[in-house]
C-alpha cells in the first residue's frame, strides 16, 4: 500500500488516514507532498491524485485507490476485521460511528479559525462564539462517550480506535491555541497526545523544512 499525505505540522486529514493505516498494523509506503509548495499543482494534476481531485490523503492499495480519511478507515476495518477500528459493544459502536461521521462533516468554524500546526503553542485568546459553540458540541459528545463506555482506559471508547484517529487533529488544535478544558478532556487529550503514533507523527512534523505562512500566522 501506499498513502501520498499532505505536510504534518499543517494536514489534519494526512493525520487521519496516517493513523488510519498504523492502527491496521499493515505495511504502507508513505509519500509526503508538501502542500503549496512548487511542485504542488503538478503533481496533483497526475493520475495517482486523479481520484481525489488533487487532495491528500489518498491510498493506493495495488490498483485500488481510496481518498478521504473515513473512507480510508473503512477501507481497512474491511481488510484486517471491523473490530480493529470500531468498538465490539453494538451501542458503543454506534455512537463511535456518529461520533467519527459528524467529526467528518462538521465544526467549519473550528476548522477555519483554528487551523492544525502542531508545531505552534500560541496564547490563550477570546474565542469567536461560533467556535465556541462547536468546541462545546466536541466536549459534550466526548464527555458522554467517555462516560458510557471509556471504563478504566484513557481513550473515548475504552482502546484506541477509529473515533480517536479522526479526533486526534483536534487534540493538537486544543494545545496550539491553548484552550482551557474541563478535567476529564485534559486526560483524554494528554492520552491521545502520548500515544506512540501520534507522538512520532508530532515529532516528524518538527523536522519538515517547509513553512506555509497562511498556517503560521493565526495566532
Amino acid at each position: 500500500m501506499k498513502l501520498i499525505i499532505g505536510n504534518k505540522a499543517y494536514s489534519s486529514w494526512s493525520m487521519r488516514g496516517w493513523l488510519a493505516c498504523k492502527q491496521s498494523g499493515l505495511l504502507f509506503e508513505e509519500v509526503v507532498v508538501p502542500l503549496y509548495g512548487e511542485d504542488w499543482e503538478k503533481r496533483r494534476e497526475g493520475n495517482e491524485f486523479a481520484a481525489s481531485s488533487g487532495k491528500v490523503p489518498v491510498l493506493w492499495d495495488g490498483d485500488t485507490v481510496v481518498w478521504d480519511s473515513l473512507a480510508i478507515i473503512d477501507w481497512l476495518a474491511d481488510k484486517v476485521g471491523r473490530d480493529r477500528f470500531w468498538p465490539k459493544d453494538e451501542g458503543a459502536r454506534g455512537m463511535a460511528r456518529s461520533m467519527a461521521a459528524e467529526m467528518h462533516s462538521s465544526f467549519p468554524a473550528l476548522r477555519r479559525e483554528m487551523p492544525m500546526n502542531v508545531r505552534k503553542v500560541y496564547p490563550p485568546k477570546p474565542v469567536k462564539p461560533d467556535v465556541a459553540a462547536d468546541l462545546t458540541r466536541i466536549l459534550e459528545i466526548c464527555a458522554q462517550a467517555r462516560a458510557r463506555y471509556g471504563g478504566e482506559n484513557p481513550f473515548l471508547f475504552g482502546d484506541f480506535c477509529a473515533v480517536d484517529i479522526m479526533y486526534a487533529p483536534v487534540c493538537t488544535r486544543l494545545v496550539t491555541y491553548s484552550v482551557k478544558l474541563p478535567p476529564f478532556a485534559i486526560g483524554y487529550v494528554e492520552a491521545v497526545l502520548n500515544h506512540s503514533w501520534v507522538r512520532e507523527w508530532i515529532e516528524a512534523a518538527q523536522d519538515e523544512p517547509w513553512t506555509i505562512e497562511q498556517f503560521e500566522e493565526v495566532g
